[in-house]
């Protein structure tokens, strides 16, 4: 077999990807006369280079939300920090608070008041970092197997870490937000995890951009009306807040980002 006819193969493969398909790996092998372990070698080669997302079976298109933590870090800054700061405001004083992984809850970590003597617990690796080069707060890192995808740890190790805690207030990173399917995650060790940290916390909050907004995962977390609260962006469509709040939650608006 020449070089050119698995380059030409994984190059169609990615163009269905880049149309927003999902491809699977036995149907790919048939197509193409080729073994699945062919195809797998093709999707692993381009999750490597981020053009998709390797699930059971064959290969997710990459959107915003399910990219890598590190690919979604510098997105749309500026909204997230406004998101940040008003999540900050809703933080009490002395609270055990738990950062779920996710790249608005990084900005978060950053907009934490200083004054308010709070324990912070995170399965993140960037936020765990955020908040020890902070050095006020106390910080607490729940341990496990890190997801490259998710940016964090969220298997069962980490899931029976948080058993024993009783948080006072958690920032959930959420996938999607729909006021008929909840809160819901790509992968599925994500939404176990969620669940659990969802159990063990008095309040539940979510910072959402968005485009995770009347959106649907592949996995279901919880109901809305489970959150006290969505923080949405301060242009998020009336209707969706409305529908949001219909199904149980409150909502609050975002102000604008620094300079709009």
């Amino acid at each position: 077999m020449t070089d050119e006819i698995p380059i030409a193969r994984r190059e169609l493969i990615a163009s269905r990807l880049a149309a927003g398909q999902a491809v699977v790996a036995a149907t790919l092998a048939a197509e193409f006369g080729v073994s699945e372990d062919a195809i797998r070698r093709d999707l692993r080669a381009l999750a490597a280079q981020g053009q998709c997302r390797r699930v059971y079976g064959g290969a997710l298109p990459i959107t915003p939300a399910s990219a890598p933590m590190a690919a979604r870090m510098d997105e749309a800054r500026e909204r997230k920090e406004a998101l940040a700061r008003a999540g900050a405001a809703q933080v009490r004083r002395g609270e055990l608070l738990f950062l779920d992984s996710g790249s608005t809850n990084l900005a978060l970590a950053e907009a934490l008041p200083e004054d308010h003597e709070l324990t912070v617990a995170t399965n993140s690796v960037d936020i765990a970092a955020a908040l020890l080069r902070r050095g006020d707060v106390r910080l607490i890192m729940v341990g496990g197997a890190v997801d490259p995808v998710v940016g964090g740890c969220v298997d069962a190790a980490a899931a029976a870490s948080v058993q024993n805690m009783n948080i006072d207030c958690c920032f959930l990173g959420a996938c999607a937000v729909s006021p008929r399917e909840g809160v819901s995650a790509f992968e599925f060790a994500d939404a176990s995890f969620k669940r659990a940290v969802l159990a063990r916390s008095r309040r539940t909050l979510i910072l959402s951009t968005t485009d995770k907004l009347d959106e649907q995962a592949s996995h279901r977390v919880a109901s809305v009306d489970a959150l006290e609260c969505v923080i949405v962006e301060h242009d998020a469509p009336r209707t969706q807040i409305t529908a949001l709040s219909k199904a149980g939650t409150t909502v609050l608006r975002a102000d604008p980002p620094a300079g709009l």
